[in-house]
């Protein structure tokens, strides 16, 4: 991937907007063919996939806003990067070579998606840009932001890969403390398109036989539970809705993907839509996926003014295990001074 001038980046699709701090705010598209990708630098969010279904209608399938005015105002998260350390942290905190690490708890005393401003709430600076390739957004976090130690530079590539293939690569280097990282895409996916309704005729196989079970608050007990046969059971592809009322509220919960592998692509999910013959399959190579189905989206107006309801949409959101600076038996996310930490996901879309 070449890099472009820094001048040349800004000479792109759409439109700008300067903030109080003069960094521009941008919309960017990747197209190849009939797929395309539309992405902005605040909080490296996923605004938009376009693609056909099985008659070649083209419909955007991710849920979003119509301006960065919507992302700033937003809590579901929409399409962002999550971080530093994606998911909850019990207690809002952990401790680390001894040292204890309180942070800015948002949700009771929990840290989720970390903190108040998280990943997804901060403009990411655009290192190379290419339309019909990749984008690769930078974030430089600082010591102590949120609360957790030590520098670290992000970075989040988004490419075209062959034809109806979405990669996204996550890095981060750790440079003076010893730092948990566990960055996620928090896209909501409606293969129906994003203004179809709730997905719960969507079908779904995760490739994970087992759950990492949660408290009252959602925070993982350290248990590892078999999913066979209970309403969490996604070992063979079927519809969303069938156990969906078994639950308090819907799906929110971390599966630990089958395989040892924490170097090579292992395959997390696959969701199916019969009404457009949709199809999108999720490789990895993190340990988890989260799935979640929207159950606290109520009444959000989102693009072109559709207001998004409970299960408008899924999340499957590969990841290190939730809060695991406090469960030792978990793989462990702390990334040492020096080291890079590495994170890949590939989307696979298909119509028939």
């Amino acid at each position: 991937m070449g890099r472009i001038t820094f001048s040349c980046v800004f000479v792109v699709l759409a439109f700008l907007l300067a903030n109080a701090n003069g960094v521009e705010v941008g919309f960017y598209e990747l197209k190849r063919g009939d797929f395309s990708v539309k992405l902005t630098n605040y909080g490296a969010v996923i605004n938009s996939v376009i693609l056909p279904d099985r008659n070649g209608k083209l419909d955007d399938v991710v849920l979003g806003f119509d301006s960065v005015d919507g992302y700033k105002n937003d809590t579901t998260y929409f399409g962002a990067v999550v971080g530093r350390v994606a998911n909850r942290i019990g207690g809002a905190k952990f401790t680390l070579n001894g040292t204890t690490y309180n942070l800015v708890a948002n949700e009771g005393n929990n840290i989720l998606h970390g903190g108040p401003k998280g990943y997804g709430d901060v403009i990411w600076s655009v290192l190379t840009y290419k339309p019909d390739s990749h984008i690769t957004f930078t974030y430089e976090s600082s010591d102590g932001e949120e609360g957790f130690p030590g520098a670290l530079s992000v970075a989040v590539t988004y490419m075209l890969i062959e034809t109806n293939k979405l990669g996204v690569k996550f890095e981060a280097k750790a440079h003076n403390k010893a730092t948990p990282v566990n960055l996620a895409q928090h896209a909501y996916w409606n293969l129906g398109g994003h203004n179809s309704g709730d997905i719960l005729s969507h079908e779904l196989q995760i490739f994970g036989s087992h759950i990492t079970p949660v408290d009252a608050e959602l925070i993982p007990t350290g248990e590892l539970t078999p999913v066979k046969g209970t309403p969490f059971d996604f070992l063979e592809l079927h519809k969303i809705g069938d156990r969906i009322n078994e639950l308090p509220k819907g799906y929110d919960i971390n599966y630990a993907l089958d395989g040892n592998s924490t170097t090579h692509f292992r395959r997390a999910a696959e969701v199916y839509d019969s009404v457009s013959g949709r199809r999108l399959q999720l490789w990895t190579t993190a340990p988890g996926v989260q799935l979640y189905t929207g159950n606290l989206v109520h009444d959000v107006k989102g693009k072109g003014g559709y207001i998004y309801k409970e299960h408008a949409a899924l999340c499957l959101e590969t990841q290190g295990f939730p809060d695991s600076v406090n469960h030792p038996n978990f793989p462990s996310q702390i990334v040492n001074p020096g080291e890079t930490y590495k994170h890949i996901m590939v989307y696979r879309f298909t119509a028939h």
